[in-house]
């Protein structure tokens, strides 16, 4: 146990883990130049299109430093604030945490963020400072700020080139001699703590754990703990960048299990394996439950495949347990799911990959956040409302609450000016300012969710010229005065469309949704009337104007009354075609909706 070192890699978003995570893989030898190509641990197309991890990626490799031989087991994290789930559980299976900071963008939101999560969990630090080999990379004052924020010494922070290798050497040193071995008790019974996992078409569920305690062996009665099941461990083994089977797993370090599970429900994230036989008292202490922060419906365009929804997206939670969700119904558009995510971009990804890896495909109604109503008869119960149509009867309400958020925002100081016009529009409330360094500002607030799901994050980046970091947590519900607002095409209300929204907005983002919804349906042969409204009182309207065909062609000179009967008989047709047409509202209407300042 003592030669074994697990770590993770952690940094804001763009700071060059994965390039360095390369490196790593390089000089250890566990891959060859044949098989090295950029972003290695990155193995899904979406990752290497966008250049961003989506995914944690845990891989083992083999060190000798000094004569002994170690095993590294390093775990590669996202860096967006979207995937931070991601991150916290890959915290929890490891003694120490590489730092990352870019030499030359210097400390962002996330990277303070992930450091907290990190030291929360009493996790070694190794600070490091990496592209330095780039023209605009400032190393002595990016250094000093690494020194303020971790009060630790100057010549602690490791310099590093994750692109031309420089400083790596000393990198896998310092791993092996600043991050502790792990503990644990390997004559206890077992426990191993299920970090992460993914669905096999062929072999069921794969499973990713680390050892706390005792040692897992091939061929051993396993119990998972949160479910209750017993299952053989028909395979055990460590990850390298492919999987190698092993006898046994001993205490402290990383690996794989292959128990021929196929129904996705029956492994849980986080929880704890034991001995069937010898059976650990009780299971480790995992990780918080995950909370979704952005609601959508997610529903298949053709009925008959909600079944096969319902696989995919179970597949899909296996791997990323972030990701929560329930059956529900719509007038508009059937049987479906509600969706949990934990941001805009998650839930583009979950998207993304339900149409590549399932050939799934779906429409994504407008995202909202929850909201706790209370009713006058019980003001001191709070009724949940993830969906608008779960709204109450204004009667009947006494108040709504709605999440805020803490928001650090760190920018160049030169914008602070047009980011705190932002955050002021989206109602956000400025509770400190603090100068970081000469030119870098740190802007707290506390500002409601909702406002901050559409398009705040793609604004900031605008306005500020993409220099400024985001970084948010819950601090709880306040009473805010909400009001539901429907769309009605032709008079029907589309649910999906609905959304609960501050009542100063109301007007305004009703008539930007009107015309928006005026350019994306196609023109029918017959008007149609695009309304917004609260309640019964229409607040907006646009009307798509009928597509006309030209029944007066033929008639060429001739009485007036022949012309006059023809144009009578097409409004008698169209009156007809009025009562019976039906309005399609194409999916880029539902997505369009979030892209209002376009």
């Amino acid at each position: 146990m003592k030669n074994i070192r697990n770590f993770c890699i952690i940094a804001h978003i763009d700071h060059g883990k994965s390039t360095l995570a390369d490196r790593l893989l390089e000089y250890t030898n566990t891959v060859t130049q044949r098989e090295l190509q950029a972003q290695t641990l990155d193995d899904m197309d979406l990752e290497k299109e966008r250049g961003i991890t989506i995914k944690s990626h845990a891989i083992q490799m083999d060190y000798e430093y000094k004569g002994e031989k170690y095993v590294l087991n390093l775990i590669d994290t996202p860096g967006h604030v979207d995937f931070s789930y991601e991150v916290s559980r890959s915290i929890a299976a490891c003694e120490g945490a590489l730092l990352i900071v870019d030499a030359a963008q210097s400390i962002q939101a996330q990277t303070i963020s992930n450091l907290y999560l990190a030291l929360e969990n009493n996790l070694e630090i190794i600070p490091i400072l990496n592209k330095i080999d780039l023209p605009s990379a400032n190393p002595e004052e990016v250094t000093d700020d690494i020194v303020n924020l971790l009060g630790c010494k100057p010549e602690d922070v490791l310099r590093v080139s994750g692109k031309t290798g420089e400083g790596v050497r000393k990198l896998l040193e310092q791993i092996v001699e600043r991050i502790p071995a792990p503990e644990g008790n390997p004559e206890a019974p077992l426990q191993a703590l299920i970090f992460d996992s993914v669905f096999n078409p062929f072999r069921g569920i794969e499973a990713y754990f680390k050892v706390v305690n005792g040692s897992i062996k091939k061929g051993q009665k396993v119990k998972f703990m949160a479910t209750d099941r017993t299952y053989d461990a028909d395979e055990v083994g460590t990850l390298k960048l492919k999987q190698v089977a092993k006898q046994e797993i001993k205490c402290g370090d990383v690996g794989y299990i292959i128990s021929g599970i196929k129904d996705a429900r029956e492994v849980k994230v986080g929880d704890t394996i034991t001995s069937a036989e010898n059976p650990a008292p009780s299971p480790i202490e995992g990780f918080e439950e995950v909370k979704p922060m952005v609601f959508a419906g997610i529903y298949p365009i053709e009925s008959e495949d909600f079944e096969e929804l319902r696989a995919s997206l179970e597949k899909l939670r296996l791997n990323d347990a972030s990701l929560v969700f329930e059956a529900e119904s719509s007038a508009a558009l059937g049987f479906g799911f509600r969706c949990g995510f934990l941001g805009m971009l998650h839930m583009e990804i979950v998207q993304e990959r339900l149409d590549r890896e399932f050939g799934m495909n779906v429409i994504t109604t407008v995202p909202n956040v929850s909201y706790h109503g209370y009713t006058k008869k019980e003001p001191d119960v709070p009724i949940l409302i993830n969906n608008p149509s779960e709204m109450m009867d204004p009667t009947t309400m006494d108040r709504v609450e709605e999440p805020y958020i803490k928001a650090s925002i760190i920018t160049k100081s030169d914008f602070v000016g047009p980011v705190m016009t932002l955050c002021i529009e989206k109602r956000g409330e400025i509770v400190n300012q603090s100068y970081l360094t000469s030119d870098r500002v740190e802007l707290i607030f506390n500002m409601p969710l909702s406002e901050v799901v559409f398009d705040f994050y793609d604004r900031l980046k605008s306005i500020s010229k993409g220099y400024a970091s985001f970084d948010y947590h819950p601090i709880g519900f306040r009473p805010s005065k909400l009001v539901k607002m429907d769309i009605l095409i032709n008079g029907d209300m589309v649910d999906a469309l609905s959304s609960l929204i501050h009542d100063t907005n109301a007007y305004t983002i009703g008539k930007k949704m009107c015309e928006k919804l005026r350019e994306l349906i196609p023109r029918q042969q017959f008007d149609i009337a695009v309304q917004a409204a609260l309640g019964t009182k229409v607040i907006a309207r646009e009307t798509i104007k009928a597509l006309r065909k030209d029944v007066t062609a033929k008639c060429y000179g001739g009485d007036i009354s022949r012309k006059r009967k023809l144009l009578e008989k097409q409004k008698e047709g169209k009156k007809k075609m009025k009562q019976i047409g039906r309005v399609e509202v194409p999916q880029s209407a539902f997505m369009a909706v979030l892209k209002l300042n376009d």
